[in-house]
């Protein structure tokens, strides 16, 4: 027969500190891939080109943050979001609640999350925000729950290649239209008669060159600067067709099998005991190498490639005909991952592990908190400090956020059983008020 129990979240005390620390570490790397379109235009956020930035302080931080970092943190929430959805199900269907299934707490969380994602991208206004997409995408894990860890790991490869094939026709149609405009103007030079399709390929390659001009970059520029400088009403408008973009065009042409990829390989790392610090010293070794064996020189490849061609995408394509970004930031997540691993087992940093744990059990908070801050520092209705900064000056601003977060986080939890985002979110997702101080939990906890 089994046990039912009154409707409450995951305590404290059953929590995995190590996943926890993960997870507060890819919170807080989170924000060094965010802060650029936080702070500048878009245009700016990877492309070194425009304002000549290859040397100095922004040259190294651009190095630093695109070639260990980049789409890394993100790959590794994600990978610990299918590992959330394992844990939550898991211990639901072991010890089920008193009238209520786990699926009903599992889509309550997802609908939830989705309306969190919205507010944070129509209200915060941050048009980067992910919550949307992993709420969306989470809706599809629940059939794949019973699933082995080989079955978990081949579906989530298979969906890593289906998002690398999205992903690489987009790459390649900036080297298409490069080649079919410079035969068509080959063709013009030699007195040709060029047909209606070479006109028309004549035509979208010098769009393409003006579009991608370092003229045009720098009035979009300025354009973005102006407009992040307005005031609350004045920005939203500005950036609800980004949302609408984002959520729309890009969810279903790149983001959602990125985020379902990751998040089943999350769930089969899970069920190997990988993400638990279970495994052994040697495995994480021999994983940490390999990935990084591979994954940092790609990652390099891939960097160098883009200087040397000036980071014009036409160029790029004739390097690669595969775009090999979820390669790269699938093996350096996992060396990431693993080093953090292996200072675990080998009892390192403790400290800081514990700090990072209390960001990661605070993630959905901290989170939301970066959205607010950072549109606060930037955008016109708060400091105003939009393109004011220098590529290096954010990475300043983002180790200042992160002391905040990770003092605050620790403090926080002395008194607090739950992150106060956590805490409106546990109470909406299972329909009562959820205790919030530590004394409340142990007595609600007693008394059951």
């Amino acid at each position: 027969m089994n046990q039912t129990l009154s409707p409450k979240p995951l305590g404290r005390e059953n929590r995995i500190m190590v996943i926890d620390s993960l997870r507060g570490m890819a919170l807080l790397g989170i924000l060094m891939m965010n802060i650029p379109f936080f702070g500048k235009a878009f245009e700016l956020h990877y492309n070194l080109d425009i304002l000549g930035e290859y040397s100095g302080p922004n040259y190294w931080s651009w190095w630093v943050v695109n070639g260990l970092f980049e789409g890394t943190m993100r790959a590794i929430f994600s990978m610990l979001f299918g590992a959330g959805a394992i844990l939550l199900l898991d211990r639901m269907e072991k010890k089920p609640l008193e009238g209520i299934t786990p699926a009903d707490i599992y889509y309550r969380r997802l609908i939830w999350l989705l309306i969190f994602g919205l507010i944070n991208a129509y209200i915060f206004l941050w048009p980067g925000d992910i919550l949307y997409t992993y709420a969306i995408t989470g809706l599809f894990l629940f059939p794949f729950r019973k699933l082995r860890a080989p079955k978990l790991a081949l579906f989530g490869f298979a969906f890593m290649v289906f998002a690398t094939i999205q992903s690489t026709g987009k790459f390649s149609a900036a080297g298409e239209t490069r080649l079919k405009g410079e035969s068509a103007l080959i063709a013009e030079k030699q007195n040709k008669k060029l047909t209606e399709t070479q006109k028309k390929e004549k035509a979208a390659w010098i769009e393409f060159q003006q579009e991608h001009s370092k003229k045009h970059y720098k009035e979009k520029i300025a354009e973005s600067d102006e407009n992040m400088k307005k005031g609350y009403f004045e920005i939203q408008s500005e950036l609800a067709s980004v949302n609408k973009y984002i959520e729309t065009t890009d969810f279903y042409t790149e983001l959602f099998f990125d985020a379902l990829a990751f998040f089943l390989i999350g769930m089969a790392l899970f069920k190997v005991r990988f993400l638990t610090g279970d495994r052994s010293l040697q495995e994480y070794a021999a994983v940490a190498f390999f990935a990084y064996g591979i994954g940092l020189p790609l990652s390099y490849w891939i960097g160098k490639t883009a200087i040397n061609n000036h980071f014009d995408p036409s160029l790029q394509w004739q390097t690669f005909n595969v775009n090999l970004y979820h390669v790269k930031r699938f093996l350096l997540a996992m060396g990431h991952i693993s080093f953090v691993l292996i200072l675990y087992k080998l009892r390192i940093a403790n400290f800081l592990l514990k700090l990072m744990s209390n960001v990661g059990q605070m993630a959905f908070t901290n989170y939301l908190m970066q959205s607010l801050i950072c549109t606060f520092l930037f955008y016109g209705y708060g400091f105003g400090l939009f393109g004011q900064l220098e590529r290096y000056q954010l990475y300043e601003v983002v180790a200042a956020i992160w002391l905040f977060q990770i003092v605050f986080s620790a403090i926080w939890l002395q008194f607090f059983r739950f992150g106060p985002f956590e805490w409106v979110w546990r109470s909406l997702t299972y329909w009562t008020r959820q205790p919030f101080l530590k004394d409340q939990g142990s007595k609600i906890g007693a008394e059951n």
